[in-house]
């Protein structure tokens, strides 16, 4: 009688869960940061000294939930109709320290006269305000780095002031879309004249934070410790379908 061979038993492949970064601690000053006043001209702004930080951007790119992600509180006020924010917003990070909220631009549906009205308060913010030591620019990651976007950026060049860029929506795009947006951006910004950086952000999936707040805290010139910053590496869910 033959002797038929015994199968081995087949190996368990033991799948392991990719390592989960652990999120980064928000710095305390931005999560006591506080209303302080709205402005409707660069007359009615507050002392101008400290330092002062604008968060700019298209009245669709996702500004107020940006900037309501970073200090984790309801400050900005958010709507889902885009043109909302009409005043200059200022909120205290302590006594010499503010965050600026700026009217949104370039939203088709305002009328035209108020669009110039708003222009112009923003530009006589960006352009007189002394204390003003940085400009952050969120732009919707599908749509970069419009008209708009040059204008403000050329505004903040012109004074030396340096431009950190959130690409908002992050999470809108797979991995692969999301890191080739970034590139392309980057590369365009090299061809500009001022100082220039950019990164990926998402206000839904809180990704991106480490890197803002580090930003935030060198131009606000703030030196206490911090949590260790690990930037996002995953720009978004992989299993996100593309709008």
């Amino acid at each position: 009688m033959r002797q038929v061979k015994k199968k081995k038993p087949q190996q368990k492949i033991i799948y392991e869960p990719a390592s989960v970064k652990p999120k980064v601690s928000q710095p305390r000053h931005f999560a006591a940061t506080d209303f302080l006043i709205s402005a409707q001209t660069l007359a009615q702004c507050p002392a101008d000294e400290g330092w002062e930080i604008a968060f700019a951007g298209r009245s669709n790119a996702g500004k107020s939930s940006a900037l309501n992600c970073l200090t984790s509180a309801r400050l900005a006020r958010t709507s889902k109709t885009p043109g909302r924010t009409q005043l200059i917003n200022f909120f205290s990070v302590d006594e010499q320290r503010r965050l600026v909220d700026l009217p949104g631009y370039g939203y088709a549906k305002v009328p035209e006269a108020m669009r110039r009205e708003w222009g112009q308060h923003l530009g006589d913010y960006i352009g007189q305000r002394e204390c003003l030591c940085g400009v952050v620019i969120m732009m919707d990651i599908r749509h970069p780095l419009t008209d708009f976007d040059h204008q403000l950026m050329e505004v903040a060049a012109s004074r030396n002031l340096p431009v950190h860029i959130l690409l908002t929506k992050s999470d809108k795009l797979k991995r692969g879309p999301a890191a080739a947006q970034l590139q392309m951006v980057r590369n365009e910004l090299k061809l500009l004249n001022g100082e220039f950086s950019v990164q990926l952000f998402s206000s839904l999936k809180a990704s991106g934070t480490g890197e803002a707040w580090k930003k935030l805290d060198e131009w606000l010139q703030i030196n206490e410790p911090q949590p260790e910053v690990i930037p996002d590496e995953t720009p978004g869910d992989p299993d996100t379908i593309n709008d």
